[in-house]
Order: structure tokens, then sequence, then C-alpha cells
């Protein structure tokens, strides 16, 4: 991966609160539901993703601002010292012979900028034994490893699976299914991470993040924890007063409409918006019979000639 500061688009000393920002505007311009005919959305939004989580890793950003760890968070090749193996300093045990070295040799090298002493002196104040990788986490190195690569993975919910919430299924780019519990209060474009459902690494798995968005609702549209629908109507349910059926995300509620409602008002229902946190309004619409009705037409000029009123200025 590129310098998470160059993927972001923030200088090295961008704050938390810069970083978060950068992340958002490139994840909302590259998501791949928002970019339906553009093949590379994907790799620039999973590249921003890995950028962010790096930089918003207090330690991780650390390391790879002291140069111990690449973009990709993998250790960096420390370098060989020539007189490091075998010669005046002698040979690490395991070593191929005089004056060579093992793959052991190399991996530890290669993995000294995690230890707390390098092969040129401790690294800080952190002292300790040097790491082993070969240790588990009882050697006392904390049994550190190459972690693979981190996936991104997206799925949609309905407003009535985030309203009730539980798990969903969501299939992994292996095809795998797998079990996704739901937030409480899930908000559009929230991430969920599945811990070692990523790559494979030379140590412990990646994590999966899910990202989870909204699918379009045939019955409500949402403003912010508030939902609207839409109610159809006889044009005499709204002149003599009805019991209408009404949809929720929790079933439908039987509504009382008293005579000559005024259709032009939503009707709001309290507490009955997204996670209860909101309110749902109901908007009755008036549908005249299919087709045309004489007496309907006579009955209307009478109130066009004989009873007029205005509902405009």
């Amino acid at each position: 991966m590129r310098d998470p500061y160059t993927v972001l688009g923030v200088p090295r000393s961008a704050g938390e609160k810069d970083i978060k920002s950068a992340y958002r505007k490139l994840a909302k311009k590259y998501h791949p539901d928002q970019n339906p005919d553009d093949p590379s959305a994907h790799g620039k939004f999973a590249e921003a993703t890995n950028a962010y989580d790096l930089l918003n890793d207090a330690e991780k950003r650390a390391q790879y601002d002291r140069g111990e760890i690449d973009a990709d968070g993998n250790p960096k090749f420390a370098g060989f010292n020539p007189g490091g193996f075998g010669g005046t300093r002698g040979a690490r045990p395991g070593a191929a012979g005089a004056g060579g070295f093992s793959a052991e040799d190399i991996l530890k090298e290669f993995m000294s900028g995690f230890g707390g002493q390098q092969r040129g002196g401790p690294r800080g104040a952190a002292g300790g034994a040097q790491w082993d990788p070969f240790a588990g986490a009882a050697a006392g190195g904390g049994g550190r490893s190459l972690k693979g690569e981190d996936i991104v993975v997206n799925a949609t919910v309905s407003l009535e699976e985030a309203h009730r919430g539980g798990s969903i299924s969501v299939r992994m780019p292996s095809g795998k299914m797998l079990s996704v519990k739901l937030p409480e209060k899930l908000e559009e474009g929230q991430q969920v991470r599945l811990k070692g459902q990523g790559s494979p690494g030379m140590g412990e798995p990646g994590d999966a993040l899910v990202t989870i968005r909204f699918e379009k609702s045939k019955q409500f549209r949402r403003d912010g924890a508030d939902l609207r629908t839409d109610v159809p109507i006889t044009l005499y349910e709204a002149v003599l007063g009805a019991k209408v059926r009404v949809p929720t995300l929790d079933g439908s509620v039987e509504l009382n409409l008293p005579p000559g409602i005024d259709t032009g008002k939503a009707l709001r229902l309290k507490g009955k918006g997204l996670y209860g946190d909101g309110d749902l309004y109901v908007n009755l619409k008036v549908i005249l019979p299919p087709g045309g009705d004489a007496d309907l037409e006579a009955l209307a000029r009478f109130m066009r000639d004989q009873k007029p009123y205005k509902v405009r200025d």
C-alpha cells in the first residue's frame, strides 16, 4: 500500500479529527455501492480503509512514523550487519555454519524492529529481551507475528432488520457464509470487525471489515430517526372517516381517520420511527376510482358551481 498519509491526503502532523474527516470523504467518494460501474472503486475504498486503520491506531501509527513497519503494517527489513554472522561476533545458534546464517536468523533479523532490543543495542526505554518469532507468548516476547491483511466486505440490511437487531448472514470473498451481529442502533456505513476472518498471514490472519448500509425501502423514507410513509385512501374514506391499516417497523397498526380529514397534513405516530428514537409521519393520498365515475363527476360539477371552496391562494 502507498504511504497512508498520501492515501488520505493529510500531513504527518494531522490530528485524529482530520484523519477521520479525510477518510469519510474518500469512503463516500469511492464506496463501490456509489460507483457500480467503476471497477477500481473497491480497490481505492479498501486502500483508504487500510490507511485509516493504520493511522487510527496510535501504536501502529507511531511504529510507522519511526520506520518500524510499512504501510501494510508489516515489519520493515532491519538490514544485515556483515559482522553479525560468524567472524569476530560469532554465529547465532542454529546458523548454517561459519560465516553463514539460517532462515531463523533471517526472520529474527527481519523482525528485530519489534523486539525490545535490536542488533545495534536497545531500541529505547522499553528494554527487554529479544523477541523470538518462533516462541509463543510464554517466551516473554508477546508472540507477535506477521498478521494477514484485512479485507473489506459490503452488506446491506433492511430498515426492519436494523430496527429489530440480531444477526445477518454475510458471504465472504472466499464464499464462506458468516453470521454478523448487528450493532445496537446501527448507523449508515457503520463497520463491524470480524477478528481473524481476513486474509491468512505467517501468523494470525487479518480481520474482515463488514461495511453495512441500508437498502432502499419500498414503504418508508428515512429522515434521520424519523420515517415517512404514504397510505392510499378512497375519496369516501377521506370524507366520511374510516379505520385504515398503517405499516410500521414493528408491524402494521390501525389508525382512526376522522370525517373530513385534511390530507394536506401528515399524521404523526410518536415513537414509531427507527429504533423508537424518532416518529412515523403518515401522508394520506386520496385515490379516485379507476376509469372515472359519472355520479362522482356530477357531484363534482355541483360542488364547483354551487359550493365552491378555495385550497390555494
